[in-house]
């Protein structure tokens, strides 16, 4: 991923009166970027863009659904997120008989050297800054839900005390788009909570060339830490602060409104749509535009920010009825008829 990096004089003169103390913020998080993306780029090939969605989910404070077949990496960029980001990384294997404990961690019952029995708590996985849930569909209903309040909350509950899970923290949980035998499709609900949903895909020749001499030689390439923990958290407050401009504004609620086929005067989407994207959506295109324009050296997200992403912000939350499928409209067509307003 290039990021566009530009030095503290230009994001002067981008912030138009944007405080003297965010832009010298920004410019030293840039650099930051910039050298965490380059080592990004020595383990990671060909997926400038999945590595820079997963950035910005990160950025913004959220999680990313990983989708795509075995064997493209998606394991490795958690590895080597946690690594950069200075995080403590676990993963969690999904299958069928996965409980929730197996996840969140459970009461175990002790015996001290008196005989006196008292339950003690043992954190599961959950209790990481960084999670991978690989292949999360295989998981059951019952344990994807473990994960619905520590993905929302950043808290689990277990025999009706609830523990904090570390901060940062951020799921990043992958599905196989091609094998769907023996799994579980995620509840709307729980689709929700992703910030984004990250298309993973084929690297192109070169990038895959480059990556056989790396990876199998005597050794291969390593990342290293960028930034520390905390300094993802302050990243991520000023983000927020980032301001944003009335016209983003007004095109975020255009965009994501016309998508509900109860306020949208567009006849295919009333047509085809079941239900459309819900305020969590403007909610993740705000703060994903934000956190773009920061990796890009920008003080004030744009529209195209907002255009860049509406694919991964609203595929997973749209619903297109069987009609749809019946006349062969997908999401893609969907929300590229929404976004051309915005180009």
């Amino acid at each position: 991923m290039d990021i566009k990096y530009r030095s503290k004089d230009t994001l002067r003169q981008d912030s138009q009166g944007t405080s003297d103390d965010l832009t010298r913020k920004a410019d030293l998080l840039c650099e930051r970027l910039a050298q965490l993306n380059a080592n990004l780029g020595k383990v990671i090939f060909g997926q400038e863009d999945v590595i820079e969605q997963v950035l910005i989910t990160l950025l913004a404070g959220g999680h990313a659904l990983l989708v795509g077949a075995p064997g493209l990496a998606k394991t490795r960029l958690v590895e080597n997120l946690g690594i950069v980001f200075g995080m403590d990384e676990k993963r969690i294997q999904c299958t069928p008989d996965l409980m929730p404990s197996d996840i969140i961690g459970a009461e175990v019952l002790e015996e001290n050297e008196t005989g006196r029995r008292s339950f003690r708590f043992i954190p599961g996985p959950v209790f990481s800054q960084l999670l991978m849930a690989d292949e999360i569909n295989r998981a059951s209903p019952r344990t994807q839900s473990a994960l619905l309040q520590a993905m929302q909350e950043h808290t689990v509950t277990v025999a009706g005390i609830s523990h904090k899970l570390p901060a940062p923290f951020h799921v990043l949980a992958t599905q196989n788009p091609l094998e769907q035998e023996g799994t579980y499709p995620l509840p709307e609900a729980q689709l929700d909570r992703f910030l984004l949903e990250i298309y993973v895909g084929y690297p192109d020749k070169e990038a895959e060339r480059q990556m056989l001499l790396a990876t199998t030689g005597t050794s291969e390439p390593t990342a290293e830490t960028v930034l520390t923990a905390k300094e993802l958290l302050e990243a991520q407050r000023l983000v927020r602060e980032i301001p944003v401009g009335e016209d983003v504004l007004e095109g975020i609620l255009a965009l994501v409104r016309n998508g509900r086929p109860e306020d949208t005067n567009d006849e295919l989407v009333r047509q085809f749509v079941a239900w459309g994207p819900g305020p969590r959506a403007s909610q993740a295109l705000l703060m994903a535009s934000k956190a773009r324009c920061l990796l890009q050296g920008r003080l004030s997200p744009s529209l195209e920010d907002v255009v860049a992403l509406a694919m991964p912000v609203l595929r997973h939350r749209i619903h297109l009825d069987f009609t749809a499928r019946a006349e062969g409209i997908t999401l893609t067509d969907i929300i590229n008829r929404l976004i051309t307003p915005l180009t």
